[in-house]
């Protein structure tokens, strides 16, 4: 009886530590500096009012192509004429809605922005004082 045991290791390239790592370091929780917190606040202020004007436009276009469509093609006229011009009024919401959604997320947001970038601006000095 031949009861052999092997074993064979290899270690990893360069490459793929490198890889390993970078995995392994978007499991680990790092506490985040406070410019990145910042950042992250000031896209949590401007994007909700980007993707709600980017949504109503797109659905403004799409329902004027089918009013459009009902006026052209299936020759639809009075009822065509309505669905573009709900169209046109979805289209023209998009920016007022954009406004309003902004306004507000700055109203949330602008307290503690305003107080993070301070503390940013002004840390330098503070910390050669001491």
């Amino acid at each position: 009886m031949n009861n052999r045991f092997t074993y064979a290791y290899s270690a990893p390239t360069p490459e793929e530590r490198e890889e390993i790592k970078s995995i392994r370091d978007s499991y680990i929780k790092k506490e985040m500096t406070d410019l990145e917190i910042l950042r992250k606040m000031d896209r949590s202020v401007r994007i909700p009012p980007l993707v709600l004007a980017l949504v109503l436009g797109i659905a403004g276009v799409l329902v004027f192509g089918t009013g459009l469509t009902m006026v052209l093609e299936w020759g639809s006229t009075a009822w065509g004429v309505l669905v573009c011009a709900a169209g046109v009024l979805v289209m023209g919401a998009a920016y007022p809605a954009h406004c309003l959604v902004l306004r507000r997320q700055k109203k949330k947001y602008a307290e503690k922005i305003v107080e993070l970038s301070d503390r940013l601006l002004h840390g330098e000095e503070g910390k050669t004082d001491k």
